[in-house]
């Protein structure tokens, strides 16, 4: 594998001296615009401002961008859909960032955008607030429609930002980047997904079941395990100070149905939980792991469950940014059913609750199974630039994207003991030095640049800082 990655590397070199040769670079910047980069966003039709927020080497906006309802017929009225700009030159290449979520307000840089040295265009994804439909037709919010969101946004921007583009997202985001390069392969030059799950086959999850049994070290997997169990076996004594916990925080449970389904739907994300966010070394940690279940209190049981998965999530106050999400998941994206061999069924009421159950009930959803199948096949056989990072701990990559022989310069890596957070900076060294390589050769730097394959611009501990973000809850 490192001599063929070795080999790799060097051919990217050769490429990138042949193709990049006495061209302008995004490492050598032209002449910039005369008109200041705010007016020439705001000339764009549709595109209006919220705030300017200064940080240093940067422009950055947080903008209103509007966006037709359902992009087959515009007719239908139109939408404000929030974006961001974190502006450094026209003349570097531009990263499009989405998390498949909210957008964060405040400045910071994915690490495709570091790679490059470039700018980044950050999207919030459609129906969640504020950049919802007011009234919400749900039959609006499916992979299509959210592609062609960033379409039209990449469409009116390019005409600003002219070098290369890169899509990126992490986890749903990386899931995104995958999607809008299936509708429209024309319009990025690559795309790094990260931590992206590919639930082909909704009803067929015994990958999952394949990664627990192995995952880690069978004495953290038997720890992890006790604790969950426990909090079962004391599911009477544990669900009374749950809802005396619910009631302190005036917390409902409309929409999952009741506190004892909230209260299992929690214990059972409680060893997902732990391998999303933690490192193997965690769980060593006594007071996050408790070592002995059986004898622990019931305030050990309580507070390991509650900080690895959350109590307050399935409650209709914790559901409620994240409609949006389960309505995805059960009309198109699937989520995935895991077994529990170590908990005896008199335990166990309800089992992995599927998506629906998540999503109020006035919202009607119904699954099209062939969605995801044609993303898949699609990858395999059209990939082109794509490259995917995987944590090799991280229960979303039990079933990840493939690219086969029709793919063109993609690939899929894995990044040793790493989590739901791992990057190309987690990957072994030579791993790192060729993915970095492809992703500046893609965004159409020197080919100086491409051989030294390291990113472009300096670590900033405050824009550089890892955003995985450490939710609660069953979800990618």
């Amino acid at each position: 594998m490192r001599k063929a990655l070795r080999w790799l590397l060097a051919l990217t070199v050769l490429i990138g001296t042949l193709t990049t040769a006495g061209a302008a670079t995004a490492a050598e910047p032209e002449a910039t615009a005369t008109t200041d980069i705010r007016e020439q966003l705001l000339s764009i039709p549709g595109m209006s401002l919220i705030q300017e927020k200064p940080y240093t080497g940067y422009r950055y906006f947080v903008l209103n961008y509007t966006q037709p309802v359902d992009h087959r017929n515009p007719a239908k009225g139109t939408f404000q859909q929030r974006i961001t700009v974190l502006h450094k030159d026209v003349a570097r290449p531009t990263v499009f960032f989405t998390s498949g979520y909210n957008v964060s307000t405040n400045p910071s840089r994915s690490e495709p955008t570091r790679i490059v040295d470039g700018n980044q265009v950050s999207m919030e994804y459609r129906f969640f607030t504020p950049s919802r439909p007011d009234p919400a037709d749900w039959t609006k919010l499916d992979i299509w429609q959210a592609a062609s969101d960033q379409h039209r946004i990449f469409k009116a921007l390019k005409k600003i930002y002219t070098k290369k583009w890169i899509s990126t997202g992490g986890s749903k985001g990386g899931m995104t980047a995958t999607y809008y390069e299936r509708f429209y392969p024309r319009d990025m030059d690559g795309v790094v997904a990260y931590v992206a799950p590919n639930d082909v086959v909704n009803h067929e999850d015994s990958a999952y079941d394949r990664f627990f049994a192995t995952v880690g070290t069978k004495e953290c997997r038997d720890r992890l395990n006790a604790v969950q169990r426990e909090a079962l076996v004391r599911r009477e004594s544990l669900e009374k100070k749950y809802a005396a916990y619910a009631a302190d925080n005036e917390y409902t449970f409309t929409t999952v149905g009741s506190l004892d389904k909230a209260y299992e739907a929690t214990v059972l994300d409680y060893v997902w939980g732990f391998w999303q966010y933690n490192l193997l070394a965690n769980c060593t940690d006594d007071e996050l792991i408790p070592p002995d279940a059986k004898n622990a209190t019931d305030d050990q049981i309580w507070n390991s469950i509650d900080t690895v998965s959350g109590f307050s999530f399935y409650t209709d106050q914790g559901l409620s940014p994240y409609t949006p999400y389960y309505y995805q998941a059960a009309t198109q994206l699937g989520a995935p059913t895991i077994h529990f061999p170590h908990i005896e069924k008199k335990y166990i009421r309800y089992g992995y609750q599927p998506p629906r159950n998540f999503v109020p009930r006035e919202i009607p959803t119904r699954f099209q199974p062939w969605v995801m199948r044609d993303v898949d096949n699609w990858v395999r056989h059209n990939a082109r630039h794509m490259l995917y990072v995987y944590g090799q701990n991280d229960p979303w990559g039990a079933e990840p994207f493939r690219v086969d022989k029709g793919a063109k310069d993609s690939y899929v890596l894995t990044a040793p003991g790493m989590n739901h957070g791992a990057n190309v900076a987690g990957l072994d060294a030579d791993e790192e030095a060729f993915a970095t390589a492809r992703i500046l050769d893609w965004a159409g730097v020197s080919a100086a640049a491409v051989a030294q394959a390291e990113p472009l611009a300096k670590y900033d501990a405050k824009l550089d800082k890892r955003n995985v973000e450490r939710e609660l809850t069953l979800r990618p």
